[in-house]
C-alpha cells in the first residue's frame, strides 16, 4: 500500500481514476486515495454535464469514512473552440486549467496538505491531468492511481476480446478519423473523444462497430452490428440521447475483416 505521507514541499496531488461512471469500478487503491486525501477538487463543466459532478461528490459520499476531507467544485475553463490552431487552443486551456486549480488550492489548502482530483476513466489515457499537473507551481508530488478505462468498459459490456490474436490496435480519436481515414497497419481500431460521428466518413464495407455511451451509468446504451446498417441506428441513438441528456460521452471500437 502506498504511503500518505506528505513530501517535503508540504504539498501533495492525488490524480485518482474513478472508472467510466460504475462506482463498482474504483479499486481499493482509490478508495485508499480518497481517505487520504485533505481536499477534493470537483470540476464543474456547466449544466450539461453536472452529472459528471454529481456522480463524483456521490463516490465520495459512498467511501469516505472521516470528516476531515474538504470537498470543493469549481468553475473549469473552457476551451476556445473558435481558436484555428488545434494545439494552440489545448496549450492555452492547460495554462488557465493549472491556474485555477493552482487558485483553488492556495485558497481552501494553503502550503501544506494532499489534494485529489477524481479522473473520469484513467489519467494516462486521453485525459489532460497529468499534463495539466505538471504545469502546477510549485510543482507538488504527485501520485497516479489507475482506473477503468472506457475502452474496457466497452469491451466488457460487449463481451468482445479487443486485440485479434497477434495483431495490433490502434487508439486514436474521432478527429483524426476523420481527417485521416482508416488508419494503415491495423484491422481494429479504437475511437474516443469523437464530437461526432466520425465512423460515417468511412467507407462501410467489411466494417463491424461496438458502441457505447454513457458507459457504466444507469443510461447505457450499447449497440453493434455491421457498420452500413449499425451505423445509422447509432447516429440516431446519439443525437436523441444527447437531446435528452444534454452531453453524451461514448466510444466504439471499429474491425475491419482481414
Amino acid at each position: 500500500m502506498r504511503s500518505s505521507a506528505l513530501p517535503p514541499s508540504g504539498v501533495a496531488l492525488s490524480l485518482i481514476g474513478i472508472g467510466s461512471g460504475d462506482p463498482g469500478h474504483l479499486t481499493r487503491d482509490a478508495i485508499r486515495a480518497i481517505n487520504a486525501a485533505d481536499l477534493i477538487l470537483i470540476p464543474r463543466k456547466g449544466d450539461e454535464k453536472s452529472e459528471l459532478a454529481d456522480l463524483r461528490r456521490s463516490i465520495c459520499n459512498d467511501v469516505l469514512t472521516g470528516d476531515n476531507t474538504r470537498i470543493v467544485e469549481f468553475d473549469l475553463p473552457v476551451r476556445n473552440a473558435a481558436e484555428s490552431d488545434y494545439r494552440k487552443a489545448v496549450d492555452d486551456w492547460h495554462d488557465a486549467v493549472a491556474a485555477a486549480w493552482s487558485q483553488e488550492i492556495r485558497g481552501h489548502l494553503g502550503d501544506q496538505g494532499r489534494v485529489s482530483l477524481l479522473i473520469w476513466g484513467d489519467p494516462s489515457l486521453y485525459d489532460s491531468s497529468l499534463r495539466i499537473a505538471r504545469r502546477l507551481d510549485p510543482l507538488p508530488e504527485i501520485e497516479v492511481v489507475p482506473g477503468v478505462t472506457s475502452i474496457q468498459a466497452l469491451c466488457a459490456a460487449h463481451a468482445l476480446p479487443l486485440n485479434e490474436i497477434g495483431e495490433p490496435f490502434l487508439v486514436t480519436t474521432g478527429r483524426r478519423l476523420r481527417e485521416d481515414g482508416w488508419p494503415v497497419g491495423t484491422n481494429t481500431v479504437v475511437v474516443m473523444l469523437d464530437g461526432g460521428t466520425a465512423f460515417q466518413s468511412l467507407d462501410p464495407a467489411g466494417l463491424h462497430i461496438w458502441w457505447g455511451a454513457y458507459l457504466g451509468m444507469p443510461a447505457e446504451i450499447l449497440i453493434s452490428g455491421l457498420l452500413a446498417e449499425a451505423g445509422p441506428r447509432i447516429a440516431a441513438a446519439r443525437s436523441e440521447a444527447r437531446a435528452q441528456h444534454g452531453w453524451i460521452m461514448d466510444s466504439y471500437v471499429l474491425k475491419r475483416s482481414a
